[in-house]
């Protein structure tokens, strides 16, 4: 990763940006381990109460599946980063190993897994969408935060959220073929005679 067309631009968008303040390094924060995973935690966690209570058929399949995805992150970027094994920029110690951002990995798929878990229990159009608009905020925010402090060349940040689009993504598909899933043997245990 020492020559290629889009590094230019990286290095004048890094140089735009890059301005360490407070504020910058509390959005980078917000992709730490330590503040998504508890978040996504506590969504597991009250989703599976909600899907319980009700009565859900497999109604710990989709948190699972979200712990599992969440525990996928570092197994597919840790690899990449030492593949690929870019510096950071000058505003951080001489080291390798910055692509893709790990941070706004964690970020992307705790933030937006919570988010795929809670949109079935949101009765309320506005609700969903607003939602999906804090998810996308605080994604959007934490990648901001990465550049500004100086922690992220901006192509770190883009390449993970390409990763975690297909992952979200891949999370979404399988929660909407568990649902249907649901609903067949919801169905077929309504219709079967009681004993």
């Amino acid at each position: 990763m020492s020559s290629g067309p889009l590094l230019g631009v990286d290095r004048r968008v890094s140089g735009a940006l890059a301005h360490p303040d407070r504020f910058s390094e509390l959005l980078a924060d917000l992709g730490n381990i330590g503040v998504a995973v508890p978040v996504l935690a506590v969504v597991l966690a009250y989703v599976a109460w909600r899907a319980r209570a009700a009565g859900t058929y497999r109604w710990w399949l989709p948190p699972l599946a979200a712990a599992l995805l969440m525990a996928l992150v570092p197994a597919l970027v840790v690899p990449l980063k030492e593949l690929i094994d870019r510096p950071g920029t000058p505003l951080v110690p001489p080291a390798t190993g910055y692509y893709p951002s790990g941070h706004t990995a964690t970020a992307a798929v705790a933030y937006g897994s919570a988010t795929l878990l809670l949109l079935p229990w949101l009765s309320a159009a506005y609700a969903r969408r607003a939602l999906l608009a804090a998810c996308a905020v605080v994604n959007l925010a934490v990648g901001f935060g990465l550049v500004r402090r100086g922690y992220h060349w901006p192509l770190d940040v883009v390449a993970s959220w390409c990763l975690c689009t297909v992952l979200i993504s891949s999370l979404w598909m399988f929660l909407v073929r568990a649902g249907r899933a649901g609903a067949d043997a919801s169905a077929v245990s309504a219709s079967s005679p009681s004993s």
